[in-house]
């Protein structure tokens, strides 16, 4: 960093963010906790079973934690590099990308050139991270309503692309609220369902005697970068780590021990931990991309959670889809004259829920699609980029013998081999299922 020390510790005292944030109204711990769960908490749960059946179950605990603390620690440091920022800069908040940017203009001379394609390299990633998710849950729900369909409807057997299509209406619908405040009501009701459909999942889980005689104990070492990507996209929840942070009345609690990231990630990882491990010993390899899609198809319970699980996920996906209108319109917006940004906004959009559906229609591959945005965009939004930016920021002070950087190091080859790694396996297994299909 390029400010000295003594400098940076009498701007601390100077300026604190904390007293010049004007939050109209700030979410207290509790809710600011209940906030990054539900963030969280969304469905790259019901895919934790599959990472299992991937990894095995013992290789999959250990792995399931290991990741949890590089994720949870990835989101500590983003944090607290957004903090030191604040105060060097004296702003009161910073968001992930502004954030980036800041890292590299404090940090040194060198690379400060470099400042504003960080920025707009974080927000590409945030794009491309989101708009993997919304093809996700087009597909999510696609499924689901087929599975019904085809039994409960057995005159009308349609492909999964017929359903990705014939979604595209509503989901064009519903992104055309503009505000959070409007979507706040679906938010509820889906969180709703989504507590409904896990409880679900764990009635058939526990319905029967589990046994582990004929589970791997540590799957094959060429299906762990499919575990990791599973669980990395599952995990993962920088995207709205900033956004709830700055929003806080006391975000000076945030951190810490017992803060709100700990407490939040503490409790992902043992509720990932036990759907993932009790998960994949019910149903073994038979999983499949939610394991909503295991359940039996002619038990109301069962019929229930999969209707429950696409309503939520129609309800939650204009939430996401938020982050990638933002990042369009800041880009697109200043070249557009006021009296056309209404329609601009109508058709964009549109236009970007039809692109989604479109990779749903080529690629109606519900785990591939995880383990591929899980392995490209979310290790990149919150392992790589979050070590970069540590390291740049502290550059004059990385620590005895240099262990910040070592480390960082360490977290960003990490990063990187989860990215290759996933991505090829995952090319590889839709080349294989593909050559199927056409055979």
């Amino acid at each position: 960093m390029s400010v000295p020390n003594d400098a940076e510790n009498t701007q601390e005292k100077e300026y604190n963010p904390y007293e010049h944030r004007q939050v109209k109204k700030p979410n207290s711990d509790v809710r600011s906790l209940a906030n990054l769960l539900k963030a969280s908490l969304g469905s790259g749960i019901l895919a934790m079973p599959l990472a299992f059946s991937n990894a095995g179950w013992g290789f999959g605990i250990v792995g399931t934690i290991i990741v949890a603390f590089i994720c949870g620690h990835c989101v500590h440091i983003f944090v607290k590099v957004s903090r030191g920022c604040c105060k060097v800069l004296r702003k009161p908040l910073l968001n992930y990308a502004e954030t980036c940017e800041a890292a590299f203009s404090i940090g040194d001379k060198r690379i400060k050139p470099f400042a504003k394609f960080a920025r707009i390299f974080a927000e590409v990633a945030q794009l491309l991270t989101y708009l993997g998710v919304c093809c996700i849950f087009t597909v999510l729900i696609a499924d689901s309503i087929k599975q019904l369909f085809d039994r409960y409807v057995p005159t009308i057997i349609l492909p999964v692309e017929y359903y990705c299509l014939i979604i595209l209406i509503p989901l064009c619908l519903m992104c055309q609220i503009r505000y959070l405040k409007w979507l706040a009501p679906f938010s509820l009701v889906a969180n709703v369902l989504l507590v409904a459909t896990f409880a679900i999942c764990i009635y058939y889980i526990f319905k029967d005697e589990i046994s582990v005689a004929d589970r791997k104990v540590v799957g094959p070492a060429a299906r762990l970068p499919a575990f990791l990507s599973t669980v990395i996209f599952a995990m993962e929840g920088i995207g709205v780590v900033m956004p709830v942070e700055n929003a806080m009345k006391k975000p000076q609690h945030f951190l810490g021990c017992p803060g709100v990231l700990v407490i939040a990630m503490t409790f992902i990882m043992v509720l990932y931990s036990i759907l993932g491990l009790f998960g994949y010993l019910r149903y073994g390899d038979e999983l499949r991309g939610s394991i909503t899609l295991n359940l039996p198809i002619d038990d109301w319970p069962a019929i229930f959670a999969k209707i429950f699980i696409a309503l939520s996920i129609f309800l939650t996906y204009p939430l996401h889809f938020f982050v990638v209108v933002g990042v369009l319109t800041r880009f697109i917006e200043p070249h557009i004259r006021k009296e056309y940004r209404n329609m601009t906004q109508i058709f964009g959009r549109t236009a970007v829920v039809l692109f989604c559906g479109g990779i749903g229609v080529a690629l109606p591959m519900l785990e591939h699609i995880t383990n591929l945005v899980g392995a490209l965009f979310y290790s990149t939004l919150g392992l790589i980029i979050p070590g970069v930016v540590e390291t740049i920021f502290r550059w004059e002070d990385l620590g005895k013998y240099n262990w910040i950087l070592w480390k960082n190091v360490l977290i960003v080859v990490f990063g990187v081999f989860c990215a290759i790694s996933g991505c090829t396996v995952t090319v590889l297994d839709i080349i294989e299922k593909l050559r199927k299909t056409t055979e």
